[in-house]
Parts: C-alpha cells; sequence; structure tokens
C-alpha cells in the first residue's frame, strides 16, 4: 500500500494478539512485518495458557485416579507420575505450535524479524539481534509484547523461580510454596497439589482470588482446604534464605517462619514489557507507574499511528481479548471498517483452580456499588454434580460441592454477572457468557428447557424457575 516506508504495519511482539492482527492486516494486502525477540506464539503459548491446561490435565487425571474406585475399577497400587515425561511430551507441544505460528506467517508472505525493537523517532524502530542491528519503518506500528513476571521484591527473592520458572522445572518438587494469591498462583497450586507435592498456598491477606465474586473466592478457600492444600493467610514475605541444607525458608513479616521448601514460586502479577522501548522519544503516554500504555477505545496511543493492545495496556489482559482487539485493529486500520473496534465488557474468563471457576460481568459487589442492592436480584445455586453420585456408596458423605450465581438487575431481571465453581465451570460459562453479551434476561434463561442430566441444567433451572417479574404473594407461594 505504502511507498514511503518499509512497511504498511510493523507489529513489535509475535503473540497471540499481535499475530491476529498481522494476519488480518496482510489479509487486506497491506505489507506486513513481525517482530520477535523470543519464541513465537507469545506468553500464552510457551509459558502461560497452554502449557498449563496440559499440566492442569495431567493434575485431574491423578485426581481421576484416586477417583477409579468409586467407579468400580481396581486401580493397582504405587501408580507412578514421571513429571520429566509430561515435561517432555509438553515441550515438543509447544514447539509444534511454534511452527504453526511461524507457517501461518509465512504463508501469508509477513516478514518474521528475530531481535528485540524499540523506536528510534517517528515511524522507525531500531532493532538489536544477534546478526546485528538495523531499522526499519512503517506508517503503523503496534506495540504487542507482552508482560513478564513480577518479583516478589524482598531480600532473597534470587532463590525464588517465577510462574515462567515453573515450566523448565525438570523434577516435580516435594515440597513447595507458591506465593500469591491470583489466578496464576492458585492455578500453579492447584497443579502442584493434584498432582502430590506438599504445597503451601502463601497469601497476604484472607484468601485468594478477593478482587472476583466473593462467592467464588470463599468457596475455592474452602475446597482447597478440604483437599489438604495448605492455604496461608495473612502471610506477608519479608525475606526467603537457603539453609546449609540447600531448603528454602520464607520469613513472614509477623516474625513466623515457612521452612522447608525445596521450591518457592513467586506469582504476584506481571508488568508490561515496555521499560525498553523508548516509548517517550515518539510521544507515547503511560497509564500507570508500572509501564501500561494509555490507549483509546480504538486501540490508539498519544502518538500518531502508533498502537498498542494486550497486556501492555492493562485492560482485560486475556489472550481472546488481545486477539479480539488485534482482529478489530486491522478491520479499522486496513479493511474500511472505521469504527471497528473491540469490546471490553463482559468478558468471559475462566481460572483453572482445582475445582475450576467461570466468571463473566460483575461481581455482587460491584453490582450493588453501580446500581444499589435494592435494584438487584441474586440467585443461587449450590449442587453436587453427579459424577459424584455414586461415592462412598451412594451416601451424601462429605462430596465437592459446585456453585453457581447469576446477578440479575432492574425490573427485567437482565442479567449482569454469572459466577460459577466446580466441575465442568469452565466449559459451562462460554455459551451462557454469549447469551449474556446479548442482553439475556433471567425469563430467557428459564425459557430454555434443560439439558439434564449436566452441570449446565442448573443455570436455567435456578429457583425460583419461571417467577421472573413476580412479586409479592405469588412469588412467596413459589419458590422452586
Amino acid at each position: 500500500m505504502s511507498t514511503k516506508f518499509d512497511y504498511d504495519f510493523v507489529v513489535m511482539g509475535g503473540g497471540s494478539g499481535g499475530i491476529a492482527c498481522a494476519k488480518r492486516a496482510a489479509g487486506y494486502g497491506a505489507k506486513v512485518a513481525v517482530i520477535e525477540g523470543s519464541r513465537w506464539g507469545g506468553t500464552c503459548v510457551n509459558m502461560g495458557c497452554v502449557p498449563k491446561k496440559v499440566m492442569w490435565n495431567a493434575s485431574t487425571v491423578h485426581e481421576t485416579l484416586h477417583e477409579a474406585k468409586e467407579f468400580g475399577f481396581t486401580v493397582p497400587e504405587g501408580v507412578t507420575f514421571d513429571w520429566g515425561k509430561i515435561k517432555l511430551y509438553r515441550d515438543r507441544y509447544i514447539k509444534r505450535l511454534n511452527g504453526i505460528y511461524e507457517s501461518g506467517l509465512d504463508k501469508l508472505k509477513i516478514d518474521r524479524i528475530e531481535g528485540m525493537a524499540s523506536f528510534d523517532g517517528a515511524n522507525t524502530l531500531q532493532i538489536a539481534s544477534e546478526s546485528g542491528n538495523k531499522k526499519i519503518t512503517a506508517e503503523h506500528i503496534l506495540i504487542a509484547v507482552g508482560g513478564a513476571p513480577n518479583k516478589l521484591g524482598v531480600p532473597g527473592d534470587e532463590h525464588l523461580i517465577d510462574s515462567d520458572g515453573f515450566f523448565e522445572l525438570p523434577s516435580q518438587p516435594r515440597k513447595v510454596g507458591v506465593l500469591g494469591a491470583g489466578y496464576i498462583a492458585v492455578e500453579l497450586a492447584g497443579v502442584l497439589h493434584g498432582l502430590g507435592s506438599d504445597t503451601s498456598l502463601i497469601v497476604r491477606g484472607d484468601k485468594a482470588l478477593r478482587s472476583f465474586d466473593s462467592m467464588l473466592s470463599t468457596a475455592l478457600d474452602s475446597a482447597m482446604k478440604k483437599s489438604g492444600m495448605k492455604v496461608i493467610s495473612g502471610a506477608t514475605a519479608a525475606r526467603v534464605e537457603k539453609e546449609s541444607n540447600g531448603s528454602l525458608t520464607v520469613h513472614l513479616q509477623n516474625g513466623e517462619a515457612l521452612s522447608g521448601f525445596d521450591c518457592l514460586i513467586a506469582a504476584t502479577g506481571r508488568h508490561p514489557r515496555t521499560a525498553s522501548l523508548n516509548l517517550s522519544s515518539v510521544g507515547v503516554e503511560l497509564a500507570t507507574a508500572a509501564g501500561h500504555i494509555q490507549v483509546d477505545k480504538y486501540q490508539n496511543t498519544a502518538a500518531t499511528g502508533v498502537y498498542a493492545l494486550g497486556d501492555v495496556c492493562g485492560q482485560v489482559e486475556l489472550t481472546p481479548m488481545a486477539i479480539a482487539a488485534g482482529r478489530r485493529l486491522a478491520d479499522r486500520l486496513f479493511g474500511g471498517q472505521a469504527n471497528a473496534h473491540a469490546d471490553y465488557e463482559n468478558v468471559p474468563t475462566v481460572v483453572f483452580s482445582h475445582p475450576p471457576i467461570g466468571t463473566c460481568g460483575l461481581t455482587e459487589e460491584q453490582a450493588v456499588k453501580k446500581y444499589g442492592a435494592e435494584n438487584l436480584k441474586i440467585y443461587n445455586s449450590s449442587f453436587v454434580n453427579l459424577y459424584y453420585g455414586t461415592f462412598f456408596e451412594g451416601n451424601v458423605g462429605d462430596k465437592p460441592v459446585s456453585k453457581y450465581k447469576l446477578i440479575c438487575h432492574g425490573p427485567e431481571e437482565h442479567v449482569i454477572g454469572m459466577h460459577l465453581i466446580g466441575m465442568a465451570s469452565d466449559e459451562v460459562l462460554q455459551g451462557f457468557a454469549v447469551a449474556m453479551k446479548m442482553g439475556a434476561t433471567k425469563a430467557d434463561f428459564d425459557n430454555c428447557v434443560a439439558i439434564h442430566p449436566v452441570a449446565a441444567e442448573e443455570m436455567v433451572t435456578l429457583p425460583p424457575w419461571g417467577m421472573s417479574g413476580t412479586t409479592g404473594a405469588e412469588l412467596a407461594a413459589r419458590t422452586v
């Protein structure tokens, strides 16, 4: 398209969002290049969603082996797990995905440039690589370099690994401590505990996932403790010490010490990889002290011809969100769709904890603050998945409980929040999120006949069923 620059469009970062945008732009006929300084596919493919789900699957299989006797199977004693083997298989799979990303760009004649890029004036990038430095120019430049794990930031934190380091572990830790309270922390702790490591989740507050709906954080906290995981709350690390026998000790600010770990993992959040990009030289403005880039709804930065999306913006830090934003940006820049932009409202997301969590929309706390409790109707369900029906020879026992919550607003009871925890919640959420994006009401949910017996039927049978909008004696007479 352009003859003034080397490229019409250059993407800094070969992750999911950047590649999706580059491919869409090339499909419109733009001359495109993508610059990547590490493995193709970004965090999600290499150190995030994909390898994490592989390990979550492995952990779930291990749990299933223990449960097999409840279905009449005789599982031999001494069944072992080979960490090195699953790591080998997982790494081979990731390498294949790296190749798929590379070939996908090549097929569209998108130039793949290996190296680290930074701005060197308007429309110009300096690229440093093992083969030397070079400059390229582009009419449009997208910043999609992603983020990196935070350090713990205390003396001795060189003895810890981060979430990236988890995927490099050559063998399974015997006793491991995970420091953090976000979704990465609970996912890693759940995987390790499920695979048999002596696992402690060390959180500063009263429980993990405090920014999630309180029903979810409370239920997960209970489930993790019930499973035998050690959840240590009110624990802020002051320093980490490596003992003479090689074990690690976490000294807390309250004077207590947690010791005997052969592995400590810092999972205390992530930060954008923007410090080395020389953003100020082109007028790109930051939104946070951490280095997140200020953008509008069209992914425009303060600099003309420079855009940003994904983790560097700190909005909704999810791979599918970055992909959607990237495709819409390309539609606007090269597809003639002047108003195209991604929708950051009501984005569904899943936490691969044990048990898994699905959530979309406002938490109850957020909804009360926005609309007032008097304008809300909250529907809840607690149930035991039929998978556990035969456990303990059919007795109720202490079986895992799933919990679903639907938050509705106004007289028509529009669904503004849904929160699920329990077996299959990760799979159940997606379809209901579509309904929520379309403006579904509680009555719409009720009008969909349930599929039986599946966990998802609970979403369309939340009591009182079929009574949306009714009040007074009519509602009092009908509670199921």
